[in-house]
């Protein structure tokens, strides 16, 4: 019965720092959401006496081994030989794959180079995991106690492997009949450590969904997992426990899944039929560079000021003179400036200002990570947010512009 997982990725480019590792990231989540445990991530570069040792210290402590990578036609590529040879097993040419190789370098009016059929021998008796993006094809073996699970290097040709072919494997070998069906709640604005303390006896309680927080990029995820014979029993449980979440800490989710709070953001205002503009000191057109990367901004983003000196702030978005000498740049009263200034400048419904104090020293007495966030709303009401943020200057920048998502979400889709 499949427990236990180890990914071993085989590439002397991983240990080079020349590509990350973003594969077993994705199959570590895939094998979560199956109940398998993943204890070890295995990093092997191109040698064949180094990936010997690497399987039998794995197969040790782990009954499924997946590989990514080495799969290949270069002389370098050799994770499926130095497997045979472990395994005792031959290696055969998978006709189908040979075939697929063929077609490709025809459709693409190449030679292929006889080097290239090497990529179609596949372990005897193993299950064949069909590469609808590239040329080598995965395979899965079962030996005993043991399942491998070999599959190609490139992401975008791992991911669907795995998602259909090598999903469906795994769960034949568990004896799983039920659904499986995931959901990610997304939040902003709440820390990890304080959202586990709000849902504990939630977390503590359930089974089926389980719940998993994950903290990464200033934001905190939830992933939510059911399993049911049917999938709409599934989705059903999942529904009942995102109610029970979401009403204890409601305010600080924003999104599911892929969404980013830039993203959901954008498509409120875009369905809202609001106009967006901004006036950026400390973020330096961060916000604005975000929210115009997404198709139909013109729709949305009239435009942007940069007003990093007082100078801008003054001549260009109407701060008085004396709100920066009494005040400072850094201040509730000329974040409401720059707000209002920005949204009668570029005539939108919404204007947005940063202000503040990103590093390495202190401004108008402002400590670092001193934040002020303006917004100008439709209705006329200008409302400030202060907030105080540890980190580096760039992280103090990123968070900021986030932080803006967070509360024009919060003002304007109460």
């Amino acid at each position: 019965m499949i427990r236990n997982a180890e990914i071993i990725a085989v590439g002397s480019e991983l240990l080079l720092g020349q590509i990350c590792n973003t594969n077993a990231q994705f199959l570590s989540k895939q094998l979560a959401e199956l109940g398998i445990n993943v204890f070890y991530h295995t990093v092997v570069g191109d040698n064949p006496s180094r990936l010997e040792e690497v399987i039998t210290t794995a197969k040790q402590r782990s009954n499924l081994l997946i590989f990514t990578g080495g799969l290949g036609p270069t002389k370098d590529d050799l994770t499926k030989e130095t497997i045979s040879r472990v395994l005792d097993k031959q290696l055969v040419m998978d006709e189908e794959a040979l075939t697929n190789i063929k077609d490709y370098y025809k459709k693409s009016k190449r030679v292929m180079s006889e080097n290239n059929k090497k990529q179609a021998l596949v372990l005897e008796g193993s299950s064949i995991l069909v590469n609808e993006f590239g040329m080598a094809p995965g395979m899965a073996l079962t030996e005993g106690s043991h399942t491998y699970m070999l599959l190609p290097g490139p992401p975008k040709e791992l991911q669907p492997m795995f998602s259909v072919h090598g999903r469906e494997y795994l769960l034949d070998k568990l004896g799983v009949k039920e659904q499986i069906v995931s959901k990610v709640l997304r939040f902003f604005g709440i820390g990890e450590s304080q959202l586990e303390t709000d849902i504990e006896d939630i977390i503590d309680k359930q089974t089926n969904p389980t719940i998993a927080p994950l903290a990464g990029d200033n934001e905190v995820t939830l992933r939510l997992t059911a399993k049911h014979q049917s999938i709409d029993e599934a989705n059903r449980l999942i529904d009942q426990c995102e109610k029970e979440i979401l009403d204890r800490v409601g305010e600080f989710f924003f999104g599911y899944d892929e969404d980013t709070i830039y993203s959901v953001l954008f498509k409120k205002i875009q369905d809202s039929h609001y106009t967006l503009s901004s006036a950026e000191s400390l973020t330096g057109g961060l916000f604005s560079e975000k929210m115009t990367s997404f198709t139909g901004a013109s729709e949305v983003i009239e435009g942007a000021i940069v007003s990093y000196t007082n100078s801008v702030k003054e001549h260009v978005l109407g701060v008085e003179k004396h709100t920066l000498d009494t005040d400072g740049a850094v201040s509730e009263q000329a974040a409401k400036e720059m707000a209002n200034g920005v949204k009668k400048l570029l005539q939108t419904d919404i204007g947005i200002s940063f202000t503040g104090v990103a590093g390495p020293g202190t401004m108008d007495d402002q400590p670092v990570g001193t934040v002020f966030i303006g917004i100008a709303l439709p209705n006329g009401e200008t409302t400030v947010h202060k907030i105080h943020l540890a980190g580096t200057r760039d992280g103090i920048r990123h968070r900021s512009a986030k932080y803006g998502c967070h509360y024009l979400l919060k003002e304007l889709f109460k």
